[in-house]
């Protein structure tokens, strides 16, 4: 289900076929390199990229607030793969199956770009949770 999801959002212009001999490639080099099932470390790299708190911008009066929310489950998962594959898509020089793997390792260990732009959304809803009375 969620890998069928991960090959959904890799496919460009209808290429599915494309996409799954990305996505089972990046999962073979997974299981070459750490010698565990690339399930159990996808699993675990979703779990660490997904983010427990997003914020929102609220009109107030004639003010814009960044009012911090909680993330619901299925745009917890939506999150995650957007990031994952974003990083994944920012490296340069090699097939994209290579950088999808690596980036689903690092996540599986909490580095990686798509860590980083978790930690980077929870520290803006952090420093905004004055606002957080405003959420509707």
């Amino acid at each position: 289900m969620v890998v069928a999801k991960l090959i959904n959002y890799i496919m460009r212009r209808g290429k599915k076929v494309m996409a799954m001999k990305i996505v089972y490639g990046a999962f073979d080099i997974i299981k070459e390199k750490t010698k565990k099932e690339p399930l159990e470390i996808f699993e675990k790299a979703l779990a660490n990229a997904s983010p427990l708190l997003e914020i929102k911008p609220k009109r107030v009066g004639g003010a814009t607030y960044q009012v911090p929310r909680e993330v619901r489950g299925d745009r917890k998962l939506a999150l995650a793969l957007r990031w994952l594959i974003t990083a994944a898509k920012s490296k340069k020089g090699r097939p994209m199956k290579e950088k999808l793997a690596e980036e689903i390792m690092l996540a599986s260990t909490n580095e990686g770009a798509a860590i980083k732009k978790k930690e980077d959304v929870h520290r803006m809803a952090e420093a905004n949770r004055a606002f957080a009375h405003f959420a509707w």
